[in-house]
């Protein structure tokens, strides 16, 4: 299966897991009476519209190279997450101002059974979070660790609604509002979340130099091929899950420019077949002294 395919099962699995969740908060908040569970149930409803655009980004960013786009169009993935990024904030700020409007307005306690419920869901986000992020990982997708971090923020964000409901119910009346601080709160984690999912994306399209790993694996393996000395420049940039790889090779003086073409033929056949995730090598060629 290829890294296109995975990260495509990967998030329909995630999209089926957030709408079984929210379905599962929206009701629960509602009965038991919890506006923190209802702001998760917020977060995790815009999780759903984050994935599909997930999903449209990685179908898209995988269109082959044209007239107009010789690199590909793999930059719809960081641009797709931007997109993601403004779904989170929109809905922390929605859950913001709501928890601050119902710190100051008297209500009822929550129901001691959404603490059942929130504990099995944070386990469940939890799972989610490590399965997606491990993937993305696997195939250094921008859009699926976007896609883990809302999983771990939808963790968070849960953790913070069962420790808000435990005071509630603890310690009785007078503490009903520590639900809405606890929504408060997680819209605070969301908006860090959104940074930390914003960032790297940035990055990416900005051709920032993040990619050390592969650059030290194309240098290692550039070494091995027959008729490669040593290696000079190495520059990456990322498109989608794939690289484009510039890199300066020194090789014998003596020999030809033909050499030196099948030299860098050999290399560029090297690395697509021992690094996949490389969809292009530009190879320039360096005398020795």
């Amino acid at each position: 299966m290829t890294h296109e395919h995975q990260a495509a099962k990967t998030t329909r699995l995630s999209l089926l897991g957030n709408v079984f969740l929210a379905l599962i908060k929206w009701l629960t908040g509602y009965f038991g009476n919890s506006y923190a569970l209802i702001a998760d149930a917020i977060e995790s409803t815009s999780d759903i519209f984050a994935s599909f655009l997930v999903l449209f980004g990685l179908k898209y960013s995988n269109k082959p190279a044209d007239k107009n786009h010789p690199y590909g169009h793999g930059k719809a993935e960081p641009l797709i997450t931007f997109l993601v990024v403004v779904f989170l904030m929109s809905s922390a700020t929605i859950i913001a101002y709501v928890s601050i409007q119902n710190i100051r307005t008297p209500h009822d306690p929550p129901k001691a059974f959404t603490l059942i419920v929130l504990g099995v869901i944070i386990v469940i986000k939890e799972l989610f979070y490590r399965i997606v992020s491990k993937k993305g990982k696997e195939i250094k997708s921008t859009a699926l660790k976007g896609e883990a971090w809302h999983h771990r923020s939808d963790a968070l964000t849960s953790l913070a609604a069962f420790i808000g409901i435990s005071i509630a119910l603890i310690f009785g009346k007078g503490y009903e509002s520590a639900d809405d601080w606890a929504a408060l709160l997680a819209a605070v984690f969301i908006f860090y979340n959104s940074y930390l999912i914003f960032r790297p994306a940035l990055g990416e399209v900005m051709d920032e130099h993040l990619h050390d790993d592969v650059i030290a694996d194309i240098r290692k393996i550039a070494t091995t091929v027959e008729g490669v000395i040593d290696t000079e420049k190495c520059f990456v940039r990322k498109f989608g899950i794939k690289y484009h790889a510039d890199i300066h090779v020194v090789v014998n003086n003596s020999i030809t420019v033909k050499e030196g073409h099948e030299v860098a033929h050999r290399l560029a056949e090297k690395l697509k077949t021992e690094l996949p995730e490389i969809e292009s090598v530009f190879t320039h060629i360096e005398p020795n002294e």
